[in-house]
C-alpha cells in the first residue's frame, strides 16, 4: 500500500468536509468533491463551508474539485460521504473513473432504501475485488471539524486496509480504531438513528431522564438481538459503532435524528420538522429497513417498530408511547442476552 496515498473525499456536506479537513491537517493529500461548483469555489476562497460549518476554518492544504473524474484521477483511496439513498448511484458513477488499484471506504450510515441491503453489499456488487472499509462511530461533524476529542472505528475484511484508513484519520484529538466486523459496524451506525428519534420524542414530550435511559437501554437490546440474528459480533455493537454512537445520537442535540424526535414530541408535523433541519434525516428511511429485517428474522423490536409507525403517521407519539408502556410484564432477558425474545 502507498505510504501517503492521495485521498478523494466524495461529498461536501458537514461530515465529508470535516473528514477531509481532518486528513488534510494530518498531511494526507486530500481532495474534496461536491456537486455544486459555486459552493466549492466559495470554500476554496474562504476556507469555510458556509452552508454546513460556517464558523469553522478549513485547512489551507485541502483541495476542492467539482469535476468527479478529476477528483478521482490518481486517488489511491476514495472515501464516500453521501447520504445512504444516494450511495448506490455514487458507486455506479465512480465505477468507470476509478484508478485500477483504488480502494474504497465510506462514512455513510444507513441501508439501501427499498431493499434493506447493507452498504458493503452494494460495494461488493458494484466494485468487486477492491479493498473496502466502513468508517463509523460517535462523531458529530461540527466537533470533529473544531478539533474536539473524538473516536471512530474502521472495519474491513482486509485488516491491512482497515489499519491504513485508521492511520490516515488518527490524530492527537481523533482516535481511530480498527476491526473486521463490517456488518456489525454498519448495523450500529444505521440503527442508532432510529432509536435517537425515540429518545428525542420522549424528551420532546418532557417524559424525564428515566424514560430516556430506559429507551436507550432497551434500544440497545433491540440492536444486539437484530445484530446476532444477522451474524454481527456482540462486542462490535457494544463498542464505538453501536453503544457509543447510540449514546451520542440519543443525547446530543447536534443529532438531526434526535432533533426530529424532539420536534415530533412537541407536536410538530414531520414534513415541517425535516424542512427546518435542512439536511438529510437518515432515520426516516432506516426505520423501514430495520422493520423489514426484523420481520425477516422473526424479531419483535417494539421501539423501532413504534418509531416507524410515528414517522409514517400511523400513530401519534402519545399513542406510540402508550403502546410501549402497555406491553405485558416479562423478564428483562427471558432467553438470555442474545435470545430471540424481546
Amino acid at each position: 500500500m502507498v505510504e501517503n496515498p492521495t485521498l478523494a473525499v466524495l461529498g461536501a456536506g458537514s461530515w465529508g468536509t470535516a473528514l477531509a479537513a481532518l486528513t488534510a491537517r494530518n498531511g494526507v493529500p486530500t481532495r474534496l468533491w461536491g456537486r455544486d461548483p459555486r459552493a466549492l469555489a466559495a470554500m476554496a476562497e474562504s476556507h469555510r463551508n458556509q452552508r454546513y460549518l460556517p464558523d469553522l476554518e478549513l485547512p489551507a492544504e485541502l483541495r476542492y474539485e467539482s469535476d468527479l473524474a478529476a477528483a478521482l484521477r490518481g486517488a489511491e483511496i476514495v472515501l464516500i460521504v453521501v447520504p445512504s439513498h444516494a450511495f448506490a448511484a455514487m458507486l455506479d458513477e465512480i465505477a468507470p473513473l476509478l484508478e485500477p488499484a483504488a480502494t474504497i471506504a465510506w462514512a455513510t450510515k444507513g441501508f439501501e432504501p427499498g431493499t434493506g441491503r447493507f452498504l458493503h453489499e452494494l460495494v461488493q456488487q458494484r466494485l468487486p475485488g477492491r479493498a473496502a472499509a466502513v468508517v463509523t462511530g460517535p462523531s458529530f461533524a461540527r466537533e470533529v471539524a473544531a478539533g474536539l476529542p473524538s473516536a471512530v472505528t474502521v472495519h474491513s475484511d482486509d485488516d491491512a486496509f482497515a489499519h491504513q484508513v485508521a492511520s490516515l484519520l488518527h490524530a492527537p484529538n481523533f482516535r481511530a480504531y480498527s476491526g473486521s466486523d463490517v456488518l456489525g459496524a454498519e448495523l450500529g451506525g444505521a440503527m442508532k438513528n432510529v432509536l435517537a428519534v425515540a429518545t428525542g420524542v420522549a424528551d420532546g414530550m418532557e417524559l424525564g431522564l428515566n424514560a430516556r435511559a430506559g429507551l436507550i437501554t432497551r434500544g440497545m437490546n433491540e440492536m444486539l438481538r437484530l445484530g446476532v440474528a444477522l451474524g454481527a459480533r456482540p462486542e462490535t455493537l457494544m463498542g464505538l459503532s453501536g453503544l457509543g454512537d447510540l449514546v451520542l445520537t440519543c443525547t446530543g442535540d447536534l443529532s438531526r435524528n434526535r432533533r426530529l424526535g424532539l420536534a415530533l414530541g412537541r407536536g410538530q408535523a414531520i414534513d415541517e420538522a425535516v424542512r427546518e433541519i435542512g439536511q438529510v434525516v437518515e432515520s426516516v428511511v432506516t426505520a423501514d429497513e430495520v422493520t423489514r429485517l426484523a420481520i425477516k428474522h422473526g424479531l419483535d423490536l417494539p421501539i423501532s417498530a413504534g418509531v416507524r409507525a410515528v414517522l409514517h403517521g400511523e400513530v401519534t407519539p402519545a399513542e406510540g408511547l402508550k403502546a410501549l408502556m402497555s406491553r405485558e410484564q416479562k423478564p428483562e432477558y427471558p432467553q438470555g442476552l442474545f435470545g430471540s425474545s424481546p
